[in-house]
């Protein structure tokens, strides 16, 4: 993976670049359509391209589950699976685990959980995620991390935080020994709910290890407006200005023009595909309601 930055605003941090990788060149700042089960609901690959769309985030737990490892090979992985050729993200699925599945056991080691869809259980570590994802050839593949509710005390959010370093740090000693022959690129995930001092520790942590890009996770959850771009904000400036920097789960438009404003490049979010299937449609003026 090659990020190049090519233009920089003098008034704020906001910025323009390419990221360059292995199907495709993505040129950010970036919105990611999610095809959570690799489909976005309701529009064709066609529509997409139409669009523009250079890249699509797919979620790695719902593909592990549900169609499953055995059957993404047989496709030849990922990008035959959804016949499309450019560039795929992979969530890694930390959202989905603690909001979706019945949880048994959740250590350093990993998470122990009994499947949403069919009650199964199984065992999911740092490293078991990484592989997948790295198996079914996502470009941009993600940390296996804890993403905290809203509200949550300080003590459980730094002993959430300190886990998901020793989970991302597992993943990504794994991915680097796994990582010839592969094309994914694997971003850290920086935690600490809306405490500034516990995003400092988490970022200075992370920016040790030399992960090709980085993203704020533990935002959207329930956090009021202004907590939320005061975090976007302070973990932006955190991180690496030379790597790609990527704002998990959120769409707004308000929050996406903040988020590129405190030099943010990629986003993702259900809202916009799930509001328009429900005739509520963004513009310049506000949302619009056809329905």
């Amino acid at each position: 993976m090659f990020f190049q930055i090519e233009h920089k605003d003098k008034n704020c941090n906001a910025r323009t670049g390419k990221i360059h990788l292995e199907h495709g060149v993505v040129e950010v700042p970036v919105f990611m359509p999610v095809g959570t089960q690799a489909s976005v609901k309701a529009l064709t690959q066609e529509e997409l391209e139409e669009i523009g769309t250079t890249i699509i985030l797919c979620n790695a737990y719902h593909l592990y589950l549900r169609p499953g490892l055995e059957t993404l090979s047989v496709a030849g992985g990922i990008h035959p699976f959804m016949s499309w050729e450019k560039p795929i993200l992979t969530d890694s699925g930390g959202f989905q685990l603690f909001s979706l599945a019945h949880l048994n056991k959740v250590t350093n080691e990993g998470v122990i959980f009994q499947s949403h869809i069919d009650g199964s259980r199984h065992h999911i570590t740092p490293e078991k995620m990484i592989q997948f994802q790295m198996d079914i050839g996502a470009d941009i593949i993600m940390s296996f991390d804890e993403c905290t509710p809203y509200p949550i005390s300080h003590k459980d959010a730094e002993k959430s935080m300190r886990r998901t370093i020793v989970w991302e740090r597992k993943g990504f000693d794994y991915w680097k020994e796994q990582k010839e022959g592969s094309y994914s690129q694997l971003f850290g995930i920086l935690q600490g709910s809306v405490y500034e001092d516990l995003r400092k520790k988490c970022a200075e942590e992370l920016c040790e290890i030399d992960f090709p890009g980085f993203a704020i996770g533990g935002v959207s959850v329930g956090e009021t407006d202004e907590e939320r771009h005061t975090i976007t904000e302070i973990s932006a400036n955190l991180l690496p200005e030379r790597k790609p920097r990527y704002l998990m789960g959120v769409g707004a438009p308000e929050d996406v023009l903040w988020a590129v404003r405190c030099g943010v490049d990629m986003f993702d979010c259900v809202m916009p595909t799930r509001n328009a299937r429900n005739g509520c449609l963004f513009t310049s003026h506000g949302k619009l309601n056809i329905r």
